[in-house]
């Protein structure tokens, strides 16, 4: 047995070491001898076509894969057509998802801890850049059939389905009326049979030895199908069992002869009418029906009256409701008594009708203590309605008339963190720079669609994040951000802004900064002094014809996405030192719809670069180790190279030209122009 062992330990050495021998040469080298035959056959055996191109869709190259030999006659053709169906996934100019804990969500952004309802059945949450959903639970059902109001998340018995045992008939609620009322009663019953279940326990704990021997006797009696002793307080309990048994025939009698009215009924609801989470009994509001006008709907706490064709906001009682909906009717005032039965509102959406500012109530919001969102949003107010609530997170006045902003418009709004006044006739000359003094907690500010030249003055040090686009600011000075240390997204495009009036010190010194779009202005070259801490820049549509040496050099941890689609560059406006200080760093570099006759230097030294456009330019030829540097090891981290709507012949390109790339599906090279 040890012979044997020792034979085949002997063998498996043999074996090692012949395998070994095949690895002498390290993968550099190997490289480097591969590159050196390619060179040779491509320059000696242009036009012989025994050898093809063997690589099948999205093949992904290990570190011992051989590069086959092109056929450059219609083989390497034929496989780069299919690069350009590759799904992958596309960039986008927007700001930087995640930052500062937020979330992108269909294109908005969502702050750390907000938590909003996509879907009826469904919350989500935003959790540091993360978004997690949950769908809501619902009780079993035992009935055989069941069905899902509409508005409503969770089934209920249906009304249809055949009576039980006890011969009680199941109910559904009227959609268009719902007794608030009967909610209350119901908790109320539960709380009651609670309350007596737990006094029997307490009794049957208290009995005597002789109640001990009567509940023997009652047992026994059972059994054998005698007489039925009463244990102590069961009297009580059967008694009211059979006034709830006697209510529920009366119900069923009167349902039978169409005599019901559930404006009066005195009896409770039943559990499988109306299904309530179970909690503690809500103050009870005033008896009667809830009675919502034709279009309107209610789920949970929510009543809905969109596109309902109103013409005033309708009088409601129903201190339980806490989102009211009115987008897209005609309402044209709100009095001062409009939501005075509606207490506990939190929502409150007023979007796409005819208010105007002097048919707002002075006290019209006076009473919603709990307020968190209002939005007004395609209205005719000329100003902002007074004494909103201080309990106010979120305000949009986007799309209305608005004529100014003075000192008092926004008192007391502490708590205020989003802001959003698009599309209204503001300027400086008529915001006061005490304005938004009172916005303490102000992080989101929307001004674009107005009437300014220059940045807002007396922003909060709070604001994170500014969208000024489509106005016509000229000149960006040294002391518009100088109390914003905390600003981390600067949108200004669609503006007249050049390069020369743009102040060294704007905002190089900021240190949370890391987001500017200056697309569609009047820059003529890549704006020198940016913030040293900016990691996405978008300057979409301009005239740049130049990228300054060194402009990137002094940003720290470094530019992470360059965005200079449509601009006006061609092969004499850059060069190494244009992109030095963002070699290290750079993710997306987007350089398309430009004149660029060439691949840009230092292509092949960007290791981060995961995404590079040069589709429209008038590139015609790539050169060998433009995009990939044979003497190194290391593969690149391209997924997506854009190479289409060029003058490149395709049939031309050297086969080791994307050795580099780990998957060349990731290459689009089709269409290509002819000239």
């Amino acid at each position: 047995m040890k012979i044997a062992v020792l034979f085949c330990f002997f063998l498996l050495i043999i074996f090692q070491t012949d395998f070994g021998q095949n690895e002498e040469i390290p993968r550099k080298q190997r490289r480097k001898i591969y590159h050196r035959r390619l060179r040779k056959s491509s320059t000696s055996h242009k036009h012989r076509s025994n050898r093809q191109l063997g690589i099948p869709q999205r093949t992904v190259f290990t570190p011992v894969a051989r590069f086959p030999i092109v056929n450059f006659d219609y083989s390497m053709e034929e496989k780069f057509e299919s690069f350009s169906s590759f799904p992958g996934v596309e960039s986008s100019y927007n700001v930087l998802p995640g930052k500062k804990g937020h979330c992108l969500v269909k294109g908005i952004t969502m702050y750390n801890k907000a938590v909003w309802s996509p879907e009826p059945c469904t919350t989500c949450l935003c959790s540091d850049g993360r978004v997690l959903c949950d769908k809501t639970m619902c009780h079993p059902q035992r009935c055989p059939q069941t069905v899902i109001p509409e508005g409503e998340c969770c089934p209920v018995c249906s009304a249809t389905e055949q009576r039980e045992p006890t011969n009680l008939l199941h109910k559904q609620l009227p959609p268009p009326q719902v007794g608030m009322d009967q909610i209350v009663r119901k908790e109320a019953l539960q709380s009651e049979e609670d309350e007596e279940v737990k006094e029997e326990d307490t009794e049957q704990k208290r009995e005597t030895p002789e109640s001990r021997n009567q509940g023997q006797l009652y047992s026994e009696g059972d059994s054998r199908g005698g007489d039925r002793k009463q244990r102590p307080g069961e009297e009580r309990r059967l008694a009211h069992q059979q006034q709830r048994q006697g209510r529920e025939e009366e119900d069923e009698d009167e349902e039978e002869e169409g005599e019901e009215d559930e404006e009066d009924e005195e009896d409770p609801v039943r559990g499988d009418m109306f299904r309530m989470p179970s909690r503690s009994p809500l103050p009870a509001p005033p008896r009667g029906t809830l009675r919502l006008p034709s279009g309107c709907s209610l789920s949970y706490r929510t009543i809905s009256c969109i596109n309902a064709m109103l013409t005033q906001i309708p009088p409601l009682t129903a201190p339980q409701i806490t989102s009211l909906e009115l987008t897209g009717n005609s309402i044209a005032s709100i009095p001062d008594e409009a939501f005075n039965g509606l207490p506990n509102l939190e929502r409150l959406d007023l979007s796409k009708n005819n208010i105007t500012s002097s048919g707002i109530g002075p006290k019209a919001f006076k009473l919603l203590k709990k307020l968190m969102r209002l939005n007004m949003d395609g209205n005719n107010l000329i100003r902002i309605p007074s004494q909103l609530p201080s309990t106010l997170e979120e305000l949009k006045i986007n799309e209305n008339n608005l004529q100014a902003i003075d000192e008092e418009s926004l008192s007391d709004l502490n708590q205020l963190v989003t802001l959003e006044l698009e599309g209204n006739n503001l300027s400086e000359a008529n915001v006061n720079p005490l304005a938004f003094k009172p916005l303490k907690s102000l992080a989101y500010l929307r001004l674009g669609k107005n009437k300014f030249r220059i940045i807002p003055q007396g922003l909060p040090g709070s604001i994170e994040e500014l969208y000024l686009e489509n106005n016509q600011i000229e000149e960006i000075t040294e002391i518009c951000f100088n109390h914003t240390r905390k600003i981390n997204v600067i949108v200004l495009r669609y503006n007249k802004i050049e390069e020369n009036r743009i102040a060294p010190l704007a905002w190089i010194n900021q240190e949370n900064l890391e987001s500017i779009d200056l697309s569609y202005n009047k820059l003529y070259h890549v704006p020198s002094y940016l913030p040293k801490s900016l990691l996405h820049l978008v300057l979409l549509g301009n005239q740049i014809e130049r990228i300054p040496g060194y402009v990137f050099g002094h940003m720290e941890p470094g530019l992470e996405y360059l965005y200079l689609s449509f601009n006006k560059l061609a092969d004499d406006g850059m060069d190494r030192v244009s992109f030095y200080g963002a070699y290290h760093s750079l993710r997306e570099l987007f350089l398309d719809h430009n004149d660029l006759k060439s691949i840009p230097p230092g292509i092949q030294e960007m290791k981060a670069l995961h995404f590079l456009r040069l589709n429209n330019n008038k590139i015609r030829n790539i050169l060998p180790e433009e995009i990939c540097n044979a003497e190194e090891d290391d593969d690149s981290n391209l997924e997506h190279l854009h190479l289409e709507n060029n003058y490149i012949k395709i049939r031309e390109i050297p086969s080791y030209t994307f050795s580099c790339i780990r998957s060349y599906s990731s290459i689009v090279l089709k269409p290509q122009n002819i000239k």
